[in-house]
């Protein structure tokens, strides 16, 4: 099946990706109900997410460490398409026709940049020999990376867009806390190995069978 020209991946992917995201939207949805919000409660919060995580994701990490050393699996060419997701592709769209967009923030997410070094972690999914708990801690520090990444592009561009929207420096702050905090959710979600979905972990090798 094709859409727009591009293949997409098979049913299981998307299937799977589906019912991730309910658990996990689950999971936290009822956490944050308990009416509690302190850092005690948001530790345990992610504790629980990893759990569930490790649930889910472990037994692709084997499958993925058992390709790369396969006899004839050979690591791709990098390739990226920016931020995944048709984040790129319609943030282009939106500067090719809204021109204040585009004089505003340019042709390309200002987080572009933090979204390609992500990519170059994904491409590889870690050290060619690994373990699976070793790849789950790769991906991991790799989707950190990113949602730090984002942060500090807030702090920097904090000066130029409260001059610009009349907001506070700290304003823009807690918006890009917000686009971070999604973004690597997202990641969280749908970056996992072995689902044949392109931006998976360790999309570089071949799909696993």
């Amino acid at each position: 099946m094709s859409f727009f020209g591009r293949k997409l991946p098979p049913a299981g992917g998307w299937l799977l990706l589906f019912a991730t995201a309910l658990l996990l939207l689950l999971l936290v949805t009822a956490l944050f109900l308990s009416g509690k919000s302190n850092s005690e409660t948001e530790s345990r919060i992610e504790t629980r997410v990893d759990s569930l995580e490790r649930q889910l994701e472990m037994e692709r990490h084997e499958q993925l460490a058992a390709l790369k050393v396969r006899a004839g699996s050979a690591l791709a060419e990098f390739t990226t398409d920016g931020c995944s997701g048709g984040l790129s592709i319609g943030w282009e769209y939106l500067a090719g026709k809204i021109k204040d967009f585009q004089t505003s923030h340019g042709t390309e997410p200002p987080w572009e940049s933090c979204c390609i070094s992500h990519d170059r972690k994904y491409h590889t999914g870690g050290s060619h020999e690994t373990t699976a708990d070793e790849s789950f801690k790769a991906r991991k520090e790799a989707d950190l990376a990113l949602k730090i990444c984002i942060l500090e592009t807030g702090v920097r561009r904090a000066p130029e867009l409260s001059a610009e929207y009349d907001v506070s420096p700290r304003e823009v702050e807690i918006i890009y806390t917000g686009i971070a905090d999604l973004m690597y959710r997202s990641v969280r979600i749908g970056g996992m190995p072995c689902t044949g979905l392109p931006w998976r972990w360790g999309y570089g090798w071949p799909i696993c069978h």
